[in-house]
């Protein structure tokens, strides 16, 4: 199946000339193997977006039908083409979300994986208690609307994570394991705010503005270690294995209603 989003060939060989290199972790290890690949994979539809619920840890409940379709189909495609699977394996880690878990137990048999290692630190951005499970609507009637260019120490959910509390339990998560498991293949299955989270950190951009990413569900986002500390963007938001599948559970109703 055709691969979009690509936007770096693999890490050179000894002798090639040297890539632009993006930074960001592992700086301490100045001896240890190279070419860590990470790849991470947003969580298939879940049925709180369907319901339009903040979703947090209390309240997700996983997949709508279409997630697991999502998913199905990124299993497939990843059977078929090999592209993850390499030799020594790859460890598959997922955040402990019934949304990311579901999806991650999906894909396993196509990654050779023995098994899902769940790792909460890959969590969603956490609303809080008193913001977990509310609709978008009692949310925005309460709270208005977050502000999610603005001061990344300020509130996003009153009682929640801020988002400099959420980059920096992300980047602790995936320095742990990138540390853990060097010179090898770590996929994670997560979440849209993982990502962003990831991709900021690797490519040293700022905690909050400037750009905004929209993950689709099931894409695939990769990073090869290059050196020491250095990081390459393989390919974001992959979702090829998606075409011909409606883009939400929502519009395919809407479309089945006209």
């Amino acid at each position: 199946m055709a691969r979009t989003g690509r936007v770096a060939d693999p890490a050179p060989t000894r002798g090639e000339r040297e890539p632009v290199l993006i930074g960001g972790y592992g700086q301490g290890m100045a001896e240890r193997s190279l070419g860590t690949r990470v790849v991470l994979i947003r969580h298939g539809e879940s049925v709180v977006t369907v319901n339009r619920v903040v979703g947090g840890p209390l309240t997700c409940t996983g997949l709508s039908d279409l997630g697991r379709a999502q998913a199905t189909r990124l299993r497939d495609r990843l059977a078929d083409s090999g592209e993850l699977v390499v030799d020594g394996g790859l460890t598959l880690y997922s955040s402990g979300y019934p949304r990311a878990r579901e999806t991650a137990e999906i894909i396993a048999p196509a990654l050779r994986a023995e098994k899902v290692a769940v790792d909460e630190a890959f969590g969603e951005q956490d609303p809080g208690p008193d913001c977990d499970g509310l609709t978008y609507e009692e949310f925005i009637e309460r709270h208005g609307r977050p502000q999610w260019d603005l001061n990344p120490y300020g509130v996003s959910y009153p009682g929640g994570e801020s988002i400099a509390a959420f980059d920096l339990r992300v980047g602790s998560a995936l320095t742990s394991v990138i540390d853990r498991h060097a010179g090898s293949t770590i996929v994670v299955a997560c979440h849209g705010g993982v990502i962003d989270r990831a991709l900021r950190q690797f490519l040293n951009g700022p905690k909050s503005g400037v750009f905004e990413l929209f993950t689709k569900n099931t894409s695939l986002t990769e990073f090869i270690e290059v050196a020491v500390g250095k990081w390459r963007m393989v390919r974001y938001n992959d979702a090829a294995h998606l075409a011909g599948l409606p883009a939400s559970s929502v519009k395919a109703r809407l479309a089945g209603e006209a």
